[in-house]
């Protein structure tokens, strides 16, 4: 493999880990607000954690795709690649497990306003 192609190979994947550590970052900050009751916030910030993870997925989409296509675009094994999907695969969970738990923290604090309003407290 030529250094060039190395390169843009390297580039591409600290891309995907840049990227889906950004989503992280988001994703953990929407867990932060979840606990303080800041819904809002965490929806919003859930919004951006796709926004850069879809950014990450598509850089990913299209390394696979040109591999596929072979010739020039084809790649050889890369640990730095490999370890650039696995982080992204990870940060893909995190936002998922952070979405239900902004579902599942909603429906708690519905639920006990509910009852707060039952014993009028």
């Amino acid at each position: 493999m030529s250094e060039d192609k190395r390169e843009y190979i390297v580039g591409k994947a600290m891309e995907i880990i840049m990227n889906s550590g950004d989503a992280r970052n988001f994703a953990a900050q929407a867990m932060t607000a979840i606990t303080k009751g800041n819904f809002d916030e965490a929806k919003q910030l859930l919004k951006e954690a796709d926004k850069v993870q879809t950014a990450a997925h598509v850089t990913q989409t299209e390394m696979i795709q040109g591999d596929i296509r072979g010739g020039d675009e084809a790649m050889e094994y890369s640990v730095l690649f490999a370890h650039a999907q696995d982080t992204l695969m990870t940060i893909q969970v995190e936002i998922n497990m952070t979405k239900n738990m902004l579902k599942y923290a909603k429906a708690l604090d519905a639920r006990i306003k509910a009852l707060e309003e039952k014993v009028g407290a």
